[in-house]
């Protein structure tokens, strides 16, 4: 996704490479564990856009590494990762290897490479034109790398740090690299302390080719170098991360990795990758459709990230070093993009973490200038990237499906300031200007003519408006915000915002049954193209995707939608017509103007977040055999076991949670609805572990690419006829046990009592 952010990549990362890829299908299946599931090289090539990462980190942890490079054709590798401070975020530091007094010194080294294998735990790669091996494992704030000189030369290893600062002593080397100045203007720094374990001949600070004298140096791109005897073959090197201070930097190490055992660190991956993805277990299906599911799995795991430190944190919401107080801190998390299916997968497999991570947010809100709930919080604060303010679906999710050990009132009050103080124009961080208040007075967000120029300071130069797509997720948020404030029992707000969730409606166009644009006189933006009208990523209407997608982008009250549209076979209509519309233009200038709307059926876009509900919508309007159809169709086409097997961005963790989900077989539509849509799952006995020993089951009985059509079902011993089922009824464990077949059976589930729940709006004084 993003294409701010394929931009900023292109224009600073170090990268290049290419990999032997190492399937888990070598070893033999009888030893299969649910890590040797975990393929991370599944999407390395983009379709477009931005690639997948082979990331080697433990669940959640605060030391990522992801390989030094753009993706899986990159020819070669710019020195060995250190730390990834953000998803998709370059590395801070590089270790570079060299033998030979012959080799000129440079800062940082350019690699062929061959022989390179990725776990979620381990590295392992040959650097075949310097003739040296390199293995790593990996912890929660440490690593150890293992580095094989096959050569009798000089050895030396090189640490550079981009900007920062870089001392040596004897066989240490520590420092930090500033990360950011922005969003909060306090520098925020990455920290390392390293060690080897052997003597070093000599050590300084590089300065032209050579190791000076001199023992730190600061500032931009500053090398440490350490020189090892002719006769070393294996140096090995252990590090510590940290976003406080060196020191305590030494004490993550220290605290984690107590020895130069990389083994013990490897076998300790494993077990702990293992637990986690333990958590869901499957039986039945291809050795492929595991293979997709827990790599899935595994990239939902990628962030956020934790970074407690021995009790306290760096907080870059105010540029201070925080007590934790016990409650772990996590940031790292693109909402807009988790809200929809990582959010709600951690609601039923990770109950604790996906409390302190909305605990954290809270903290972010408090220490931030404004009260406001965030939106992009990452290492160097709240970015404020996208539109709307989906943070508040998060909450409302949680705290319906029994998350309830937070502060709803505090999550309340941030969550309503960020849709009521700040502005919704995207991307920005300012206060309510004059969009705003039209919005309040007007309930939609107002478009501009073609031609009309910008004069409203709010709005982002390149991201434009947005405003159906900030119309559309905002009277979500406020829906959401209703159902909070009705929790709370404070009816005056549960009325207020509930009311103007009704608001989707002043954009939809009925002669044509889309949302349209409106300008500030309350007129449709004509002559208007759903497909292409609003230029680049069409963000002066819609974003990313254009008016085909935000077509759908109802998540409270679907049934509204269908009315709207005209009633049941309609809606249907509507939906087959997405799917089967045609591009419009050749590829090359469709894609060049919609470049995030990749995964193209028709006008729908698997390969970008708008779109993941959309082919659950079926079940909302008596034809459920469709999304069983439809799901078991997308997956099979873009999400596969290669190199190319993700269609657009993943956003780590946005997009594989609608796979983890729709693989079980069932999908949460309306994230802060407790209710579950069902779709067709892909394997024959699926384990969820909810905790506390309760665990829900779905058995499809015959299930297989052919017999992908429910014919019928019960949920926990009783006859189920419904498209979903709530989170009430599984939350103490249970069991959906479906029969399979290859034919529809069109009378399942196909009646108007059988659908999803929608918003309820009958307790407005004029009920609707």
């Amino acid at each position: 996704m993003k294409n701010f952010m394929l931009i900023c990549w292109l224009a600073g990362f170090w990268i290049a490479a290419g990999a032997v890829v190492v399937f888990s299908s070598e070893i033999p299946a009888q030893v299969m564990e649910p890590v040797d599931f975990v393929h991370p090289y599944i999407g390395n090539i983009s379709h477009l856009l931005v690639p997948t990462f082979p990331t080697i980190h433990l669940p959640n942890s605060l030391l990522r590494v992801i390989p030094a490079r753009w993706d899986n054709t990159s020819d070669r590798l710019q020195g060995l990762a250190v730390v990834t401070t953000s998803h998709r975020g370059r590395s801070a530091f590089t270790i570079s290897p060299v033998q030979g007094d012959s080799v000129k010194l440079e800062n940082i080294f350019s690699y062929s490479y061959d022989q390179e294998t990725v776990t979620p735990y381990s590295y392992e790669v040959f650097l075949d034109e310097d003739n040296i091996k390199v293995s790593y494992g990996v912890s929660f704030q440490s690593g150890i790398y293992y580095i094989d000189f096959l050569g009798i030369e000089p050895k030396y290893l090189l640490i550079n740090t981009g900007n920062g600062r870089i001392a040596v002593h004897d066989k240490t080397v520590q420092g930090y690299q500033i990360l950011s100045n922005e969003p909060t203007k306090n520098t925020t720094r990455v920290f390392l302390y390293l060690e080897v374990d052997q003597d070093v001949e000599a050590g300084g600070i590089l300065h032209d080719g050579k190791i000076g004298s001199a023992p730190e140096a600061e500032g931009r791109n500053k090398c440490a170098a350490l020189k090892f005897a002719a006769t070393a073959e294996r140096v090995k090197l252990r590090y510590g991360i940290s976003f406080i201070s060196e020191e305590q930097a030494k004490k993550n190490l220290y605290r984690e990795i107590k020895d130069f055992d990389k083994d013990r660190i490897v076998r300790q991956g494993r077990r702990i990758w293992n637990e986690t993805l333990g958590k869901i277990k499957v039986e039945g299906g291809s050795r492929d459709d595991k293979i997709v599911f827990y790599t899935s799995l595994y990239r939902t795991y990628e962030r956020p990230v934790c970074i407690s430190e021995d009790g306290h944190y760096f907080s870059a919401f105010d540029g201070s070093v925080q007590k934790d107080n016990g409650i772990p801190f996590y940031t790292d998390d693109w909402i807009w993009d988790t809200f929809r299916a990582t959010h709600p997968l951690r609601v039923l497999i990770e109950k604790e973490m996906e409390l302190n991570i909305i605990r954290s947010f809270i903290r972010m809100a408090e220490q931030m200038d404004e009260f406001w709930m965030p939106t992009f919080p990452e290492i160097t604060g709240d970015s404020r990237r996208m539109n709307s303010n989906h943070g508040v679906a998060t909450v409302l999710d949680a705290y319906e499906k029994g998350l309830t050990g937070f502060d709803l009132e505090r999550a309340y009050l941030a969550c309503k300031g960020a849709i009521t103080e700040k502005t919704l124009a995207p991307w920005s961080g300012k206060k309510a200007g004059v969009l705003d208040e039209f919005y309040k007075e007007h309930g939609y967000f107002p478009a501009l003519r073609p031609g009309e120029e910008e004069t409203v300071p709010e709005v982002h130069h390149f991201e434009r408006r947005q405003p159906v797509a900030v119309t559309l997720g905002t009277v979500y948020d406020e829906w959401c915000l209703s159902q909070i404030a009705k929790l709370l029992g404070n009816q005056k707000d549960y009325l207020y915002f509930l009311e103007r969730s009704y608001n989707y409606r002043i954009l939809f166009n009925p002669k044509t049954g889309f949302f349209h644009p409106k300008d500030d006189r309350n007129l449709f933006i004509e002559p208007f193209d759903y497909r292409f009208s609003g230029g680049q990523g069409v963000r002066e209407y819609y974003d990313e995707n254009n008016g085909w997608v935000y077509r759908w982008d109802v998540l409270h009250n679907v049934a509204g939608l269908i009315d709207l549209m005209g009633g049941r076979e309609q809606f249907i209509n509507n939906l087959e017509e997405t799917f089967n519309e045609p591009l419009g233009k050749s590829k090359y200038d469709f894609y060049h103007q919609l470049p995030d709307h990749t995964g193209n059926v028709g006008q729908f876009s698997m390969a970008n977040e708008p779109s993941l509900h959309i082919p659950y919508l079926y079940n909302y309007a008596g034809q459920p055999w469709k999304t069983q159809k439809r799901i078991k169709k997308l997956i099979g086409q873009w999400f596969r076991n290669d190199l190319m097997g993700v269609p657009g961005d993943e956003d780590g963790g946005g997009m594989s949670a609608f796979v983890v989900f729709s693989q079980l077989g069932f999908y949460p539509v309306t994230p802060g609805s407790p209710s579950y849509n069902i779709g067709s799952p892909f394997f024959e006995k699926s384990e969820i572990v909810l905790g506390e020993g309760k665990t829900f089951i779905i058995k499809a009985n015959n299930v297989s690419d052919e017999n992908k059509y429910i014919q019928s079902a019960r949920l926990n011993g009783k006859e189920w006829n419904l498209a979903w089922f709530s989170h009430d009824e599984i939350k103490n464990g249970g069991l959906l046990e479906l029969e399979m077949g290859p034919r529809a059976n069109k009378d399942w589930a196909s009646g108007i009592e059988a659908a999803p729940p929608s918003a309820d709006f009958s307790s407005l004084p004029h009920a609707r």
